[in-house]
């Protein structure tokens, strides 16, 4: 039996359950995504796009699924006490795949903002959410499509035309259980004409010695003339793996920034789908891996133009020790007619030991020729000569290599507009290539209330 059959399986045989813990919204794709999946091959290891992550090994395992939607025994805001300094969020969460909130999350929200249960969502504003939901994501992707069959609940955000909100949204992901458990988590950003908002999103694995699978479908549309920051934070353990595909449309004059930072993990795929919809409009895709031990990082981008004077900037960077491995794989695509555009797309890695491994294959495709790309790619070691003058300078070369793994990294944590968590990641980028433990250090102190 292949990874996804007890998935399908266990879908089958408990549909009426898996209906009635979430909304009719949700549940109308269910079917065809089982159809999918039931005529679906996992793509396997070293093929096209996927040369290094194995789904089926991952997909695997035996996780328990909590399709009963049975409420795990974890105080979500209290777990927190790293206090972020000058930044204040409001404040929500999702328990595994449960959503919930701290008691003062909605105070400052301005009106015209949703922010929430994306079941409870589907519920109240039906024709809104099965005007977006499934819109965007492909359901041919086997992270899609099992995303799909088995998500109940999750986060929508949808602010109205025109509204700006002020304080940055702040999700905070918790993996906790006793045995070995998949998280299903779907988030909905609808963003109106004219309107703006500021996302943090942070993954944290509470027990270090338990098997997780968090499996993540995110979707964003983004009306003319909005901007959405979104960032994506990820804290956990070497025991958990992460799927993670997020799609993108854009419109006219939107302007997005997308930023995703991997910490601490174990094996983690994350990919980017953006298609620009309308003229004038830009995105810029960063993110940063720091991989050691025998952790492994994915990441796959696909961007296409198909309107013309739009902006794509697009930077990965990896630092990879021990037996770590890192993918990095790239596709620009502008289309006939896609006048004006600007692309640049860049990999840049470091590999610290002769263990570790990297692949890297940025890519272009190009069918206008009135445009402006260009793509790259490099993979070294640190700089001898610039650690043997900062050696001269009374350093050591532990605090001289330290140094410059920081200032590798800057760049990605500057394209941060959220002051305090600038400032907060790099000093968590400094602990981590001094060695320091995982913790969920972004979340803000005064989180430290009850939860609901």
């Amino acid at each position: 039996m292949g990874a996804l059959q007890q998935y399908i399986d266990l879908y089958k045989e408990h549909k009426s359950l898996v209906d009635s813990g979430s909304a009719g919204v949700l549940n109308e794709l269910r079917p065809a995504a089982c159809e999918i999946l039931g005529n679906m091959e996992l793509p396997a290891k070293g093929s096209e796009n996927y040369e290094t992550t194995d789904l089926e090994k991952i997909l695997s395992p035996d996780y328990g699924v909590n399709i009963g939607r049975v409420n795990i025994d974890v105080n979500p805001a209290a777990t927190f006490h790293c206090g972020v300094p000058s930044l204040s969020t409001s404040l929500f969460f999702s328990v595994n795949d449960l959503y919930a909130e701290a008691t003062d999350a909605r105070i400052g929200l301005p009106e015209g903002v949703y922010v929430g249960s994306l079941r409870q969502f589907a519920i109240n504003h039906p024709e809104i959410c099965a005007e977006y939901y499934g819109k965007c994501a492909d359901l041919n992707n086997p992270v899609v499509a099992l995303n799909t069959l088995l998500a109940q609940d999750g986060i929508a955000v949808w602010v109205k035309k025109g509204v700006k909100v002020g304080k940055p949204i702040q999700i905070v992901n918790i993996l906790q259980n006793d045995a070995p458990l998949m998280a299903v988590r779907r988030v909905l950003v609808i963003m109106e004409e004219d309107s703006e908002i500021k996302i943090l999103t942070c993954d944290h694995t509470q027990n270090p010695d338990v098997d997780f699978l968090a499996l993540q479908t995110v979707e964003i549309f983004a009306d003319k003339n909005s901007r959405l920051d979104y960032y994506d934070l990820e804290e956990s353990t070497e025991k958990t793996s992460r799927l993670s595909a997020m799609y993108i449309r854009e419109e006219d004059g939107c302007e997005l920034v997308i930023d995703g930072l991997t910490l601490y993990n174990g094996t983690t795929r994350n990919e980017y789908y953006s298609r620009f919809e309308g003229e004038h409009a830009s995105l810029h895709l960063y993110g940063m891996g720091i991989e050691d031990k025998s952790r492994h990082l994915d990441t796959y981008s696909r961007i296409e133009h198909k309107k013309g004077h739009c902006n794509t900037d697009e930077l990965f960077k990896y630092v990879l020790d021990d037996e770590a491995t890192g993918a990095f794989t790239g596709l620009i695509k502008v289309e006939q007619g896609a006048d004006k555009t600007e692309a640049y797309q860049n990999n840049r890695n470091i590999v610290g030991s002769d263990t570790a491994k990297m692949f890297s294959k940025p890519q272009l495709e190009i069918y206008d020729d009135d445009v402006k790309c260009s793509h790259g790619t490099a993979i070294g070691q640190l700089d001898e000569m610039q650690v043997f003058y900062m050696r001269t300078r009374g350093l050591s070369e532990q605090t001289a290599k330290l140094l410059l793994k920081q200032a590798f990294m800057a760049d990605v944590i500057e394209a941060v507009t959220i002051p305090g968590l600038k400032e907060r990641l790099h000093m968590l980028v400094e602990r981590r290539f001094a060695g320091g433990v995982s913790s969920c250090a972004v979340c803000n102190s005064s989180c430290a209330g009850d939860a609901k």
